[in-house]
C-alpha cells in the first residue's frame, strides 16, 4: 500500500507563534553546530500572514492559541547551567504547560529520533498489515548506524518493521518503510516534512527516515513536542514505543523462517537507570550520533495520576550524561 499523498491544510496557527517574547541562550555546540541554528524569520513571516489584524491596524492575538498545545515565552525564566545538554525541555500535556526549557528552538541534529516522524507516518497513514518485501535500499553500510537486521528479500509485515524501527532503532528498517509508503526515499522525506508543516513544526526539515547526519536534516527540541505528542495520540504508537523486548517471525528471500528478538533501548524502561520515585516511562525513542551527541524523547506518567508529560533532551554529550540530564526534567514532576 502507497501513501495517500493527500494536501494538508497548511501550518497550523499555534505552530508560528512561539518566538513572541523568547529570549533564547546562545551557548555553542562545538564544531558541528549547525549553521544559523535559529530561525525567527519564518515564524515572524508566517505570524505577520496567519494573525488577523483588528480595525486599527494592530495585530490580534490567536484565540485559543494556548489552549491547544505549551508554548515557551521566556527561557530566561530557567537557568540554563541546569541541564549540561545543549537543548532540552519538559511539557505537561494535561496542563498545557513547560516545566522547563533551554534552547528549545535552536536547529539540531536529531539522529534517531527522526523516527518518531517515520513511525507516525506508517502508523497514521499506512495498512500495518501489508506484507513488505525488503528492497536493497535497506542496505546501509555507515560505521556505527543502528540496525534490526533485515536483509533485501525478507517478507515482514509494516507493524513488524515499526518494532524494528523502534526498539532496537532499526535504520534498515527505517528504509523499508519509507519505499513501501512513497515509493523511495526522497518521496517519504518529502511527505515528513509536509506532516511537519501540518503541525506547525517550521524549523524542521527531514532528508531520510532514520536520522543519518546530513546538513540540512534538523529539527528543534520545541518541534519534537509537537511532533510526538501527535504521535501520542495513535494507540498502536504507544503500544511500539512502550514495549521493552519483541519478538518477530517472517521470511528471508529463499522463504525460510527468521526469528528475531528485538529489545528497546532506553534504560529507564530497561531497568538500568533509576527512575525518579513515582514516575513510569510509557514511550521513548532514543537517537546518537557523533554530530547529533545523545538525544532521548520520552513520556513519563506520575504514578497516581493520569497527567502525561513529554520531556525531550538533544545533545548530551555521552550517554552517562543524557540520562543525568533527563533525571533532572522528569524529577521536576514531582516538584
Amino acid at each position: 500500500m502507497k501513501f495517500d499523498c493527500r494536501a494538508h491544510s497548511g501550518v497550523r496557527m499555534f505552530g508560528i507563534l512561539l518566538c513572541l517574547g523568547v529570549v533564547l541562550s546562545a551557548a555553542g555546540c562545538g564544531k558541528q553546530k549547525l549553521t544559523d541554528p535559529y530561525s525567527f524569520e519564518t515564524r515572524g513571516f508566517l505570524l505577520q500572514e496567519m494573525l488577523p489584524e483588528s480595525g486599527d491596524g494592530a495585530m490580534e492575538h490567536a484565540p485559543l492559541f494556548a489552549d491547544d498545545l505549551c508554548v515557551v515565552m521566556d527561557e530566561s525564566a530557567f537557568a540554563a547551567d541546569e541541564i549540561s545538554a545543549e537543548a532540552g525541555a519538559i511539557f505537561d500535556l494535561s496542563g498545557k504547560e513547560t516545566l522547563y526549557s533551554k534552547n528549545a528552538f535552536e536547529r539540531l541534529y536529531p539522529a534517531s529520533i527522526t523516527k518518531v516522524m517515520t513511525a507516525l507516518l506508517a502508523i497514521k497513514y499506512g495498512n500495518l498489515s501489508d506484507l513488505v518485501t525488503v528492497t536493497q535500499d535497506a542496505v546501509i553500510t555507515e560505521s556505527g548506524a543502528s540496525l534490526c537486521g533485515i536483509q533485501p528479500g525478507d517478507q515482514l509485515t509494516l507493524e513488524q518493521l515499526l518494532y524494528g524501527l523502534m526498539l532496537p532503532s532499526g535504520n534498515d528498517a527505517g528504509a523499508a518503510i519509507a519505499v513501501h509508503m512513497a515509493g523511495s526515499i526522497e518521496a517519504f522525506a518529502d511527505l515528513m516534512n509536509e506532516e511537519a508543516a501540518r503541525l506547525g513544526a517550521v524549523d524542521t526539515h527531514f532528508v531520510n527516515p532514520h536520522g543519518l547526519t546530513d546538513e540540512n536534516h534538523y529539527t528543534t527540541a520545541y518541534d519534537l513536542y509537537l511532533i510526538y505528542s501527535e504521535a501520542l495520540k495513535l494507540p498502536k504508537f504507544r503500544e511500539i514505543t512502550g514495549t521493552v523486548s519483541y519478538d518477530a517471525s517472517y521470511v528471508d528471500a529463499s522463504g525460510a523462517a527468521v526469528q528475531k528478538t528485538w529489545g528497546c533501548t532506553n534504560l529507564y524502561m530497561l531497568g538500568r537507570r533509576d527512575t525518579p520515585a513515582g514516575l513510569t516511562v510509557f514511550s521513548s525513542k532514543t537517537g546518537t550520533t557523533q554530530a547529533a551527541g545523545s538525544c532521548l524523547i520520552m513520556a513519563t506518567r506520575p504514578n497516581d495520576s493520569e497527567d502525561e508529560y513529554i520531556s525531550v533532551i538533544l545533545k548530551s554529550s555521552d550517554r552517562g550524561s543524557l540520562y543525568d540530564n533527563m533525571t533532572k526534567l522528569i524529577a521536576k514532576i514531582a516538584n
